[in-house]
């Protein structure tokens, strides 16, 4: 029956994405906010070819002068100017203050939100602090202050402006990376060799993006509005025509001629009620929404100490050798607790070594050792891993990224949660393979639709270029396979990669897992605690309890003899059609009881 559901999902019609333009256009008040500001801006841009006169040529003539008037649209103002030629010249003035204040605020705050947000906690402790100083300063008694500095130049106000709003800007990045950066589908552009800087541009910024717009919308409005009330206190230059100043010479002249007042203020309302609202109807056409993924750590560099393997150590006899691997904690008391104790493990090209044991024995800890994806507290304490002869411990960074997704690579479970939502499935694909291998656009496009058929996607084309929400959970497995041996690693992490699938998919999966191995001779290091999976997949198990390797042996043999108690134990929990439970009722609130103890010896 599973065999017919690829092929009815290609022959079915998906329903494609609209793209935001087109939301944005069905959108009435988008359309009605757009028209009407770029209409206020084309009337700011041609002001020197809609009127006859400058907006500081006055007339005797045209003193107070009513609507209407030869040459004088909207009338003349107490000193004898033109009212049309100001507004629209004082539309410029707004437009330039609002981007000149936005432009920096945007560029400073999102540079740092970004920085602080995704990077280690030294990063965002110095960010924090840096923006909590500027944050104390009084900001217009500041921009007072300084006007004879800035010689009443607008433009030099909104550039101190814009830095002293810039807090804002980056409290709401700062937290909206460090809410996005705990997505699995971050992990896998990491763990797929990708530098932090293509994470934050194409990854985490693009899915931020909805609040950083209408949070740009709100601020271009109180740019402008800002620019406005400095100049109705007369704090500039006179000569510049703004609406704030047009607003406090109509406000002298308000009981002789109301409408000198009304005109700029009505045309500042319209502006700042636009912008605000073509930022709500921004955000909801950009916003797609993400799904909520629980994530298993961060991706940041963890501390380690120096290698137990010499440096002159012959080439190693096995693809990976793990020795004496030991991760540790801090406690709150400070000191170091050990998660991870003592792993050792080898493993030859070609072979499969299953790595089992119940949910927090230390099997994810020491695969993300591997990958160099431990989280930023951890502390490898001693221990060497080397991959084709190469120590791991204690390279860097760059050194590390470019073995992921080309010498090492990483299948996660929960597969939907590690496709980024806002990208299809083709373009997360060439991403990857375009970092590592230095392909161009099409052959990257092709290599990625020859991978989509060889792991057995129906119709490659039309998986190509869906969203994640648009393809099932095995195929989704597929793809993320698809990705991890595109760039035909040696060793391949498979962590719960059938985590989630019915039994005839996990078949599939698995099946795909043995032909990509024989094919590309890969080693494959299966994190799991299916003993069917172990018993399908592998050829050598390692049982791990409460941070070690207690057992390793041939699959056979630990399925016949085993030899440690606990390996013994897992054994016996397995129910098969031949065995019954036979543990009394009191069961559930024994384990009740012991996780009572487990959660008062964390507190404590």
């Amino acid at each position: 029956m599973s065999a017919n559901i690829p092929a009815a999902t290609a022959g079915s019609s998906t329903p494609r994405r609209k793209s935001p333009l087109r939301k944005l256009l069905k959108d009435p008040q988008a359309v009605i906010t757009a028209g009407l500001l770029l209409v206020i801006v084309l009337l700011g841009v041609l002001s020197p070819l809609l009127t006859s006169h400058g907006p500081n040529q006055a007339s005797l003539n045209a003193i107070n002068a009513d609507p209407g008037k030869a040459g004088y649209l909207l009338g003349g103002d107490q000193s004898g100017r033109d009212i049309f030629s100001r507004l629209l010249h004082s539309i410029n003035t707004s437009m330039i203050a609002g981007l000149i204040g936005t432009s920096v605020s945007l560029t400073i705050g999102v540079t740092a939100g970004l920085v602080g947000g995704y990077f280690g906690r030294r990063v965002r402790t110095v960010t924090d602090w840096v923006f909590n100083l500027i944050m104390t300063f009084p900001g217009l008694l500041l921009l007072i202050v300084l006007m004879p500095l800035t010689g009443g130049d607008y433009r030099a106000t909104m550039l101190i402006f814009g830095v002293l709003s810039s807090t804002g800007i980056f409290r709401l990045v700062r937290n909206l990376v460090v809410g996005v950066k705990n997505e699995l589908f971050v992990d896998a552009a990491r763990v797929s060799g990708l530098t932090n800087l293509r994470i934050l541009g194409r990854h985490v910024l693009f899915v931020i993006r909805g609040p950083i717009i209408i949070a740009t919308a709100f601020l271009m409005g109180s740019s402008i509005s800002l620019q406005s009330g400095l100049a109705f206190l007369g704090l500039g230059a006179n000569t510049v025509p703004s609406f704030g100043l047009m607003i406090s010479e109509g406000f002298v002249n308000l009981y002789e001629k109301p409408m000198q007042f009304i005109w700029p203020s009505l045309l500042l309302g319209v502006i700042n009620a636009s912008f605000v609202l073509l930022g709500n109807s921004l955000r909801d056409a950009l916003d797609r929404g993400r799904p909520k993924a629980a994530k298993i750590t961060t991706p940041a560099r963890p501390r380690t100490v120096k290698s137990t393997a010499s440096a002159d150590d012959s080439p190693a006899r096995h693809l990976l050798t793990v020795e004496d691997l030991a991760i540790a904690y801090p406690s709150p008391s400070g000191e170091l607790r050990e998660v991870v104790s003592g792993v050792s493990l080898s493993l030859d090209a070609g072979e499969t070594l299953g790595l089992v044991g119940e949910s927090g024995s230390g099997k994810t800890q020491t695969a993300f050792a591997l990958l160099g994806v431990l989280p930023p507290d951890a502390v490898v304490t001693r221990g060497s891993i080397r991959l084709d002869g190469r120590e791991l411990l204690g390279l860097s960074e760059g050194e590390l990224r470019a073995l992921r997704g080309t010498s090492v690579a990483y299948v996660p479970q929960e597969p939907m949660s590690n496709l980024d939502p806002s990208f299809t499935v083709g373009s997360q694909l060439m991403e990857g393979l375009r970092a590592s291998e230095q392909m161009s656009r099409q052959a990257a496009r092709a290599h990625v639709l020859a991978l989509l058929d060889r792991v057995g996607i129906p119709d490659p084309k039309r998986t190509f270029d869906s969203y994640p929400h648009q393809i099932s959970g095995g195929m989704a497995q597929r793809v993320l396979i698809a990705g991890a041996v595109a760039s035909s690693p040696k060793l391949l992490i498979a962590d719960e990669p059938t985590t989630a699938l019915d039994v005839t998919v996990q078949a599939e999966i698995l099946d795909l897992l043995r032909d990509l191995q024989r094919q590309l001779n890969m080693a494959v290091l299966l994190v799991t605690h299916n003993f069917g999976v172990v018993a399908d997949s592998c050829s050598r198990v390692a049982v791990m309890q409460r941070g070690e390797v207690v057992e390793v042996g041939k699959t056979g043999e630990i399925f016949g003899t085993p030899r440690h108690p606990y390996t013994r134990m897992l054994l016996d929990s397995i129910l098969d059609e031949s065995g019954l439970r036979t543990d009394p009722p009191g069961g559930p609130v024994e384990v009740a009881a012991s996780t009572t103890e487990v959660l008062e010896e964390k507190a404590s």
